[in-house]
């Protein structure tokens, strides 16, 4: 398993240097992607910084664009004064900017607008979406993340491009940052580093892409750090599918209100396009392992399951209705 050799990638010393877009949901401001920035610009990536104004968790790839310059209470962790523009450039560090909108509005933002002006006339060769202050695991939360939504418009727009989740869940700004490695933010910007060297290593950036189109990696790093004897989780590959939960309602008895709890169920475990022999995700990520996900744009069901659909349905539906 790759959990075995996965220590190997801190050795490696022929990565490329790439153009990195960094973004996220929980804000420009935020702990982890600050020393993501740090720790993707120790090894030589050129990383521009474009994430949201405000925390915008759990907005998956809602796209909602600014109709207003930045209004009370301002930006996250008072990064932004009230009535600043919609966007702007960090004044100590050109390559940090700040966009008020959804995560996905931000990438776009970031790719149409910013990298032009910062990359030149080069592309972007990854787009980097976290660490997520939390995991996302499994295809329900897939759908609602900010840090996912930012990561499969990415691949959408047709650009490589990797989701990173943290067990540690506190939402922090990067002036908390003690600056010790065992930091958890530092842990998972080492984390991203170490796997973004191994997605490069010896791959030429201008003769071949680092994923394949349409494809992107979704990235779930355990809870490690002070108070827990997780420090190194090595990587494994993993499915979404595999103990995987989603959301069932019911109604407190004492306030009257609905409230949810997390169910595992046959249907969002099913496995149709993963390898069966990966373990899960949500199970993986749980213990000390950072789990790697692949995942597809291509929403369409498989040959083998579409084909039989459609020869049943073509026997119940008007002839001239369908080709």
């Amino acid at each position: 398993m790759w959990k075995s050799v996965a220590p190997l990638f801190t050795l490696l010393s022929s990565s490329a240097a790439l153009n990195v877009l960094l973004t996220n949901d929980d804000s420009w401001a935020s702990a982890n992607i600050r020393a993501t920035y740090d720790a993707l610009k120790a090894d030589g990536h050129d990383v521009l910084l474009v994430g949201p104004a405000v925390q915008q968790s759990g907005k998956g790839g809602t796209f909602v664009l600014p109709t207003t310059n930045i209004t009370a209470p301002g930006g996250e962790f008072g990064s932004i004064p009230v009535g600043a523009p919609y966007f702007g450039q960090d004044s100590q560090n050109p390559d940090f900017f700040y966009f008020n909108g959804t995560p996905a509005a931000a990438v776009v933002f970031g790719i149409d607008i910013v990298a032009p002006k910062h990359f030149g006339s080069k592309p972007i060769d990854l787009v980097v979406s976290g660490p997520n202050e939390g995991q996302n695991n499994g295809p329900f939360v897939f759908t609602l993340s900010g840090t996912v939504g930012a990561t499969y418009t990415a691949v959408e727009r047709g650009l490589p491009a990797i989701a990173f989740s943290a067990g540690n869940g506190t939402h922090r700004s990067f002036t908390t940052n003690s600056g010790e490695a065992s930091d958890p933010a530092n842990l998972a910007a080492k984390v991203v580093a170490d796997l973004v060297r191994a997605v490069s290593d010896k791959v030429n950036v201008t003769q071949e892409r680092l994923l394949p189109l349409g494809v992107g990696l979704s990235v779930n790093i355990p809870t490690f750090g002070p108070g827990s004897n997780c420090t190194a989780p090595p990587f494994t590959f993993t499915r979404l599918t595999g103990g995987a939960t989603v959301d069932q309602i019911s109604i407190d008895p004492t306030t009257g209100f609905p409230v949810t709890q997390n169910i595992e169920t046959r249907g969002i475990n099913a496995n149709i396009n993963g390898i069966r022999e990966d373990p899960g995700e949500t199970p993986t990520s749980a213990g000390c392992e950072t789990a790697v996900s692949i995942f597809t744009v291509d929403y369409d069901a498989p040959e083998r399951i579409s084909v039989p659909i459609q020869k049943r349905l073509r026997k119940n539906i008007r002839a001239d209705s369908l080709p």
